[in-house]
């Protein structure tokens, strides 16, 4: 005799849905597909049956009269007008686990290397940043290895920082010194429309075996559609905040952020939104705020944030270069220049700053780091002279000391792509330098 439990069936029967949604293609046009006969909300994910019967994931991204615009998440090959449409009721999430560690991801979390996620925790793409109020103060210092950084950029615990450099100027290399180097639990790494040749340099020649052991890579190249391109930085984040949520010290790194700017600049101008500056459209300044506010503090863990930005025509004042240096906590510059004479990494440190430095250093650090920086500032503007001949010794104590002490400041500023140097060592030369 079969038995039924009433009052588990009854607790049940609210949460089943009665309702079959099912809608056709309209029309394509660029990059959206038009779609009626559902209702559906923005970031939703609705599934496309093309002619063979292939299944297409598509996220809404808006709506034109009754009908709800998609974007692929895969390619738009073989739809036509008719191709059924059904939504799912959710949005995109991506799969989290320590399952993860030394796995390459493509843009919407799934592993292009490795056995598929077994076990998991799912986090949603567009999650909220945290409370400002329950966010922890940055106290700590982050040791990166990297000595220009810790000695005269020191970065904090949970800070959030900008790499800006024209191309091939050393940004990969620089974060692979930073993976490789900082003192961290977790490395969450996202290459948003890199070649996709660099991705595997930078895998086995900037991060190195060592570094992909505790490393994550998210990785969605330029030949990817906008969107995956767009979600990938957002499914970066998202790991990054489940490693964060169980108390871990995170450093999430992203290459590059102006590929996210390009890639939603994409997304507005297909949906019918206003070029604004430079062709970016309104929603792009809205969208970076919205991502780089989930890093940082908060009350269980930690998110340091390195992201980088691929300043056009060298020109650092460009819109998104000067919309991301007025959200972050400090920017590291790089230049082509320091480049060109063989000084790696190319950190101007003249023209770089962590806002958060004085706040995390000893006041021995700071009056070493202040003594080298105004020696560097003297000796380059004084620098034409002394190349030419022009400046006699004892002219000018200021000068002397610059030329003296230039050498040592240089030698500490260049490092081996290889080289990790421990903070103190660092601090110990930098303070001892000038006695």
């Amino acid at each position: 005799m079969i038995s039924l439990n009433f009052e588990y069936l009854m607790k049940k029967i609210p949460d089943i849905n009665y309702t079959y949604s099912e809608g056709v293609v309209k029309n394509v046009i660029g990059l959206t597909i038009e779609v009626q006969g559902i209702t559906a909300f923005v970031g939703e994910v609705c599934n496309i049956y093309n002619i063979s019967n292939e299944e297409i994931p598509c996220e809404v991204v808006g709506f034109r009269d009754k009908d709800v615009i998609l974007m692929p998440l895969g390619e738009l090959v073989g739809i036509s007008p008719g191709c059924r449409v059904v939504p799912t009721g959710s949005p995109l999430s991506v799969k989290c686990s320590d399952e993860l560690f030394g796995k390459v991801l493509d843009g919407l979390g799934n592993p292009l290397n490795g056995d598929e996620i077994t076990k998991y925790t799912a986090y949603s793409l567009n999650a909220s940043p945290p409370d400002p109020l329950k966010r922890r103060r940055i106290k700590e210092i982050l040791p990166t290895g990297v000595r220009a950084i810790d000695g005269f950029l020191t970065c904090g615990e949970g800070q959030r920082v900008g790499i800006f450099a024209g191309s091939g100027v050393g940004k990969s290399t620089t974060l692979g010194m930073l993976a490789r180097g900082a003192k961290a639990d977790v490395n969450v790494i996202a290459l948003i429309g890199e070649r996709g040749r660099e991705v595997r340099d930078f895998l086995e020649k900037d991060l190195g075996e060592e570094g992909m052991k505790k490393s994550i890579i998210v990785c969605a190249t330029s030949d990817k559609a906008a969107l995956v391109r767009l979600k990938g930085a957002f499914t970066a984040t998202a790991i990054a905040e489940y490693f964060r949520d169980q108390g871990k010290k995170v450093i999430l790194m992203m290459d590059s952020v102006t590929r996210f700017a390009m890639a939603q600049r994409e997304i507005g101008l297909a949906i019918g939104e206003p070029p604004a500056s430079k062709g970016y459209t309104p929603s792009v300044f809205a969208m970076l705020p919205k991502l780089m506010e989930r890093s940082g503090m908060s009350d269980k863990g930690s998110i340091t944030a390195f992201y980088t930005v691929l300043v056009d025509g060298d020109d650092f004042n460009e819109p998104i270069a000067d919309a991301v240096r007025g959200i972050l906590d400090g920017h590291i510059v790089l230049s082509r220049a320091l480049a060109g004479k063989n000084h790696y990494p190319a950190i101007d440190v003249l023209n770089s700053v962590s806002r958060l430095m004085s706040e995390i250093t000893t006041k021995e650090h700071k009056k070493a780091a202040s003594n080298a920086r105004d020696l560097m500032a003297t000796y380059k503007d004084s620098e034409d002279l002394i190349n030419i001949g022009a400046y006699v010794k004892g002219s000018n104590e200021k000068i002397d000391n610059a030329i003296k002490y230039n050498d040592n400041i240089e030698a500490f500023l260049k490092q081996d792509t290889n080289e990790n140097t421990d903070i103190n060592v660092s601090l110990s030369v930098l303070q001892n330098m000038f006695e």
